[in-house]
């Protein structure tokens, strides 16, 4: 495995994180135990879950994943081995079930208490804020549109200073944005400079060679301002395993379970952008998880990458694309590929 630090901070944290969210709806608390012995066995130490966990999101399971990784803790004793991230979901129609309440002071210690009594632990190593408040984060949406309707305020210094409060009492230790705009990762970094209060250190967004927009303003704020990338849905949501290349849909796969899920990655251009990957890989003796992967795992900007897998076959290969190196020919015909179809899976 190989390791980096959790940016601005001492915490050693894998490359490679564990990524938990079918947990509890396509796995089994049973198969969330191996996959976390092996993760372990391999030299993953850095976990990442979230309240709103598993996905799809619902009432019946709400905080299950949480559970599991919780019950894991107790039975292994090794919490103390982990770095463990999780997250409060933001507001919208899609956690109407969990709360409407946003980031308020109020929500916040709600969502945080709850998390940290299912994860059977004191303390959260980094704690992040799933999605903004404000109309900024739309799924399938390459770019920002304004909504002048949005009744969202200012409140970034608020959320700031009650994140604090939870660091002065040892609930957390680090904090972090995910599914954030280059505006809204500045502005929290401009109030903690301001006002000394705690800083951000990652962003967990998607990265993939079907969605590189990371790559457009964000990639330099996190250069620059040393906030490290948490790549999510790598493999875009498994798009990039080849496994379904030429029309094929396996059974219990992602995309037969919930078609909903499909459609950002099936229109004619993903479809034509993972063929050409797919071949490449081939010309290179690489399977396409592996290079997708390791495409990732050589950015700069990149903290963790944050793996999912629903068998241990899957997660075997993920881990182990943290020992394929791509050359730079290879990346120059990845990006060759980007630039002829850029960014058809946003």
């Amino acid at each position: 495995m190989k390791y980096t630090t959790l940016p601005n901070t001492d915490i050693k944290v894998s490359k490679i994180c564990l990524g938990t969210m079918t947990w509890g709806n396509q796995n089994t608390q049973e198969e969330g135990f191996s996959q976390m012995d092996y993760a372990f066995e391999k030299g993953v130490n850095f976990f990442d879950t979230a309240e709103l966990y598993p996905v799809p999101a619902n009432a019946e399971t709400y905080a299950d994943t949480e559970r599991i990784i919780g019950n894991w803790f107790k039975k292994t004793g090794n919490r103390d081995k982990i770095i463990l991230a999780t997250k409060i979901c933001g507001p919208g129609a899609y956690t109407a079930h969990v709360r409407t309440t946003g980031f308020s002071t109020e929500a916040l210690k709600e969502a945080l208490d709850n998390s940290l009594k299912r994860l059977q632990t004191d303390y959260i190593d980094l704690y992040q804020l799933h999605w903004p408040e404000r109309q900024a984060n739309f799924f399938g949406q390459r770019d920002y549109m304004h909504n002048p309707n949005d009744t969202w305020e200012d409140n970034f210094n608020e959320i700031l200073h009650t994140l604090q409060g939870f660091i002065e009492a040892g609930k957390i230790r680090e904090i972090g944005i995910s599914n954030e705009k280059a505006w809204g990762t500045m502005r929290y970094l401009e109030e903690s400079k301001t006002n000394n209060l705690p800083r951000i250190r990652t962003i967990q967004n998607p990265y993939s060679l079907l969605n590189r927009t990371f790559e457009g303003d964000l990639a330099e704020l996190s250069i620059r301002e040393n906030v490290g990338l948490l790549a999510y849905s790598p493999l875009a949501s498994g798009s990039l395993s080849g496994k379904y290349i030429s029309g094929k849909l396996p059974k219990n796969s992602r995309f037969d379970l919930f078609p909903r899920f499909a459609g950002r990655y099936n229109s004619p251009q993903a479809l034509e952008a993972t063929e050409r990957y797919f071949e490449l890989a081939k010309d290179y003796g690489l399977s396409l998880t592996q290079m997708s992967l390791a495409f990732i795992n050589q950015q700069p900007f990149v903290t963790g990458n944050i793996i999912g897998a629903t068998t241990l076959k899957q997660l075997e290969e993920n881990i182990g694309s943290i020992d394929v190196h791509l050359s730079d020919e290879l990346i120059t015909q990845i990006n060759a590929i980007h630039n002829a179809i850029p960014n058809p899976a946003p």
